[in-house]
């Protein structure tokens, strides 16, 4: 029988699991929560076993590696996580645990990178040697690909684009500064933005439809501003103008030939893809941008275990 691969993507809420052959074909997937107990020391025990109860005994023989994605600074080198605020890891072995239990290869990176390999793999990236996932959802995530190889850095901090400063007055963001990028670019920011124009303008129609509904989300705030609203059109143009912007400041130093935008906020689609493009176009050096298309990811929320089983793929599979 061929080898498959385990890829996991750890979230904040779900855990998503896969087992997957050695093209990236996904054979099976499923989700299970992830558990915060004992600051997440029983999570990796709850996923092997999840794993170990979906592996047909043919697979549990055949298993090439496992690779993992998890939110926070990683070291990937190691698999140590640093810190991953949501789960309550500090300096905790990820790599040596999952090793320790299941006696297998097991590879770790940050959920972001391991999107960006996922979508150069099999997805919208086309197996590019240098390649720029952008992931706009809760926060701004993003993965580096530059020739070939994902970027990492020091301390697994490189490429976190989330935290370029673009307004050092700007809204206090979680990593403790102010102004990052994902204050504005994120679906928290889209909203927070709607919701400042809207106690500006009181009579409007925005802050009609905020009384009415009691909330708003990011969703909403696209869909209005399709509808014609014009205080959600100034925050679509708001936030495609500023993503645009720190692309292009980026761009001019990994010089891409692709860059993809994903996560939910993403879901918005060409509403907010032609923004950035105009954007990026109006910002960046003329010899960068010629060469690179802006596009969106394919895979969604299979991205994840994708790369994660990629990751095994390039250490494991040679």
């Amino acid at each position: 029988m061929e080898k498959v691969i385990i890829g996991i993507d750890i979230g904040g809420t779900t855990s998503k699991l896969g087992i997957l052959n050695r093209q990236g074909t996904i054979l099976l997937k499923w989700e299970i929560p992830t558990s915060k107990a004992d600051k997440g020391d029983i999570l990796v025990r709850d996923i092997w076993q999840s794993i170990q109860s979906k592996l047909t005994l043919e697979q549990k023989n055949n298993i090439l590696g496992i690779g993992v994605g998890a939110p926070g600074f990683i070291d990937g080198t190691t698999g140590l996580v640093y810190e991953a605020v949501n789960i309550g890891w500090k300096n905790f072995q990820l790599a040596e645990q999952f090793s320790q239990l299941t006696k297998l290869p097991v590879f770790v990176e940050n959920d972001a990178n391991i999107a960006a390999l996922g979508e150069n793999w099999v997805g919208a990236g086309n197996q590019v040697e240098n390649l720029i996932a952008i992931t706009l959802g809760t926060g701004v995530g993003s993965g580096i690909i530059a020739a070939g190889t994902i970027l990492n850095g020091v301390n697994g901090t490189a490429g976190e684009i989330g935290h370029i400063t673009i307004d050092s007055n700007g809204y206090p963001c979680n990593c403790g500064r102010r102004g990052c990028l994902e204050t504005v670019c994120s679906a928290t920011g889209i909203v927070r933005q709607a919701m400042a124009l809207a106690e500006e303008k009181p009579d409007s129609n925005l802050a009609k439809f905020i009384g009415e509904s009691g909330a708003l989300t990011a969703k909403d705030v696209f869909a209005l501003a399709k509808k014609g609203d014009t205080l959600c059109q100034t925050v679509v143009e708001h936030t495609g103008d500023t993503l645009g912007r720190a692309i292009a400041d980026l761009a001019i130093i990994i010089n891409p030939s692709i860059i993809l935008i994903g996560g939910g906020v993403s879901k918005a689609g060409d509403q907010l893809l032609s923004v950035i493009k105009e954007a990026f176009h109006k910002y960046a050096l003329p010899r960068v941008s010629n060469v690179c298309e802006i596009k969106l990811a394919q895979l969604g929320n299979d991205a994840g275990i994708i790369g994660a089983a990629y990751l095994v793929e390039q250490h494991a599979g040679r």
